[in-house]
């Protein structure tokens, strides 16, 4: 059987005509830059988030890269955010000139620890230095601690820009008063930044992303900023950039958009169904470990619905050995991510390579992402599991 980590084209399928006649739609207007497709999109994504405004971008990195430059942060400034995730978090802030401040991650959900937050927080007041921008990551489709984040983000008046690049749909929950309320990735701090890259649960034909606010004046300068810094036409007060959405990505978008629930709802199945398969196959705990708000058993399960599962992460021992294992019985899988953001190359500086985030290396060193996408069969779950415990078996 073969089991690839993600299949589009049962996605494509369904939706190939309705596709096929908005691209051809945009083609025949030769309207290619901006434009109606972009505007309908943004406003669709903006309801759905629940933000005020949306700001269609060429990717969610420059997504990433137009809020920093939007808060004019740059040479000398530091922004505060996780060591483990994709590249682009931390690209972009060097882009900028500005320094990344690590500090570790909880691991029971692969995002950024806000106790030691705080800490990195009272330490740079301490130095009189102060840290521009709070960059958490919803890690896999999952919320990063918001309520926490945005409370020391108002102590210390420090603007969040959430990377929910891999969370479009996730929801947050905040407690108050013994009532809780649940608030949609990208909604929460400033802004919030998101990539429509073809492996997201929201993925285009290519290359965009979505920048979401409530603060008009910001939304202001972020869309001039994705256009040169022109405003009106030809007249530049600022230095922005091309970052502008593609209408044939919105056209896309906008038609997927209409499907996203349901796409959540699969993969949360999908989900639901690994962990009843590991449990029956006695892999939970030894001598597979697996990190508690990614798979293992939760109390208050409807809870664990708001996760909307961009990738299904496991932590596992002999990682690379299984990982091959799986390759060799045709089970997609990947590595999500194999080096912690401090170790890079890029860095080039002791200052980085003498850190240390051990639960962030931990996971680098263990996790292994399985196939989760909304198509996947209950056979091919079945056999995804089965291979697993027949390494386990075997070794």
């Amino acid at each position: 059987m073969n089991v690839p980590l993600l299949d589009l084209k049962p996605q494509l399928a369904a939706l190939r005509p309705q596709i096929m006649a908005a691209v051809t739609r945009v083609i025949d207007s030769t309207g290619y830059i901006l434009g109606r497709e972009v505007t309908e999109l943004e406003e669709k994504i903006a309801r759905y988030c629940g933000s005020g405004q949306g700001i269609g971008v060429s990717s969610g990195t420059d997504a990433l890269l137009a809020a920093l430059m939007s808060l004019e942060i740059g040479p000398g400034d530091r922004v505060l955010t996780t060591p483990y995730t994709f590249f682009a978090t931390m690209g972009t802030i060097l882009r900028v000139g500005a320094q990344p401040l690590f500090v570790d991650i909880e691991p029971d959900n692969f995002n950024i620890d806000p106790e030691q937050m705080a800490e990195a927080l009272a330490a740079d007041r301490q130095a009189g230095r102060r840290i521009k921008a709070i960059i958490p990551v919803h890690l896999y489709g999952q919320c990063a601690n918001m309520q926490r984040i945005m409370a020391l983000a108002a102590e210390y008046e420090v603007p969040v820009i959430e990377d929910a690049a891999q969370a479009i749909g996730a929801e947050c929950p905040y407690e108050e008063n013994g009532i809780v309320t649940w608030h949609r990735a990208g909604s929460m701090g400033l802004c919030g930044c998101f990539s429509f890259f073809p492996s997201k649960n929201l993925g285009g034909i290519g290359d965009g992303g979505m920048l979401t606010t409530s603060d008009q004046g910001y939304a202001e300068i972020v869309r001039s900023n994705r256009n040169h810094g022109a405003e009106p036409k030809y007249y530049h007060s600022r230095v922005g950039g091309n970052f502008r959405l593609d209408p044939i990505q919105a056209a896309v978008l906008a038609i997927k958009l209409d499907h996203l629930e349901a796409w959540h709802a699969a993969r949360r199945r999908n989900a639901d169904r690994y962990r009843q398969l590991f449990r029956d196959a006695g892999l939970v705990g030894s001598p597979v470990g697996l990190p508690q708000a990614i798979y293992g058993e939760i109390e208050g399960a409807e809870q664990h619905n708001h996760h909307i599962y961009n990738q299904f992460v496991i932590m596992v021992p002999e990682r690379d050995r299984l990982r091959q294992f799986l390759q060799d019985h045709a089970v997609g899988c990947e590595i999500y991510y194999p080096l912690c953001l401090h170790q890079q190359e890029c860095l080039r500086s002791e200052t980085y390579r003498k850190l240390s985030f051990p639960v962030a290396q931990q996971a680098a060193a263990s996790s292994l992402a399985l196939p989760i996408f909304p198509e996947l069969t209950d056979e091919q779950l079945v056999y995804v599991v089965e291979t697993i415990r027949r390494f386990y078996r075997a070794g």
